[in-house]
């Protein structure tokens, strides 16, 4: 190409300080920012970045539909919410323009398994105007491919099994508030949690009203299952609080977490396919706030 790519970034929390410092690093530009937050709406990306002024700045939502219609990007970047019905707007909007997309939404990486109607919904729209819809993230590397690429070289497999571990508050509010942090743990279980307990049918009944809230290790559970060829035959989860002894400080909730209330969780996810393998994946989110002075 004789030229830039040129880039529209969707959402400028946490995760978009990086994803935009690596679109100038790698040699392509920003062209366009959009957020709902009113605080950051006219702001200078340079500003948010943390560097110099871009002459570039943020966007409302109202607005972005011109926006990308007049700067012609080549790619979106979508850095918002962690479900797929939170970045359907997003991914809509790109489809419609014919934008190629890609998010660190974690439904996203395989949202198939967990809302297929609202998947299939964009995928036509997309497909239309051909272009690309893409999730990815960590999930991408070391849960898809890197363990797809051990698979094809391993004789016999019977299980696939292992665990991730990070810390919720290096991450934006949406992540934080999707794994639990700061809820007591009755509304832990209530809102987060009450899905792990319900039959098969009923479940499968949420999932296609789209209004299933899987955890990240159940896309990527179906995701695996898909590239390896396995035929899934049935998939629960579990999802357990993680506490701290302490009241801790979480900048990214703006608040004060209080001992005994979940400061992020742990989320087992267990396949069994008709082949006979079995996967079972962990993530454990876990927040290391500031404690309380």
């Amino acid at each position: 190409m004789d030229r830039k790519i040129k880039a529209v970034q969707f959402g400028t929390g946490k995760m978009a300080v990086y994803t935009m410092r690596y679109v100038y690093e790698k040699g392509a530009e920003i062209v366009g920012a959009i957020d709902v937050n009113p605080d950051v709406i006219g702001k200078d990306i340079g500003e948010i970045m943390g560097g110099e002024k871009k002459g570039i700045t943020v966007t409302s939502l109202e607005n972005a539909e011109k926006m990308i219609q007049e700067t012609k990007p080549d790619i979106a970047i979508v850095t918002t919410m962690s479900l797929l019905s939170d970045v359907k707007d997003a991914f809509m909007l790109c489809a419609k323009l014919g934008v190629n997309a890609i998010s660190t939404c974690e439904e996203a990486f395989y949202p198939w398994n967990s809302n297929p109607n609202l998947t299939k919904e964009i995928d036509e729209v997309a497909k239309k105007t051909n272009c690309t819809i893409t999730g990815s993230g960590y999930q991408d590397i070391y849960w898809g491919q890197l363990i797809s690429s051990i698979a094809g070289s391993t004789q016999k497999i019977t299980k696939i099994k292992g665990s991730s571990s990070y810390n919720v508050e290096d991450y934006g509010i949406a992540l934080a508030r999707a794994h639990g942090a700061g809820l007591d743990l009755e509304t832990f279980d209530k809102e987060i949690a009450s899905v792990d307990k319900i039959s098969d049918e009923e479940r499968q009944k949420v999932i296609n009203e789209g209004n299933y809230a899987p955890s990240y290790m159940w896309n990527v559970n179906g995701w695996l299952c898909s590239k390896l060829g396995l035929t899934v035959k049935s998939q629960t989860q579990k999802c357990v609080p993680q506490t701290y002894k302490e009241d801790i400080v979480s900048s990214t909730l703006g608040t004060t977490v209080k001992k005994g209330e979940a400061t992020g969780m742990s989320a087992v996810v267990t396949t069994e396919t008709e082949e006979g393998i079995v996967i079972e994946s962990e993530c454990i989110r876990k927040s290391i706030f500031k404690r309380r002075l």
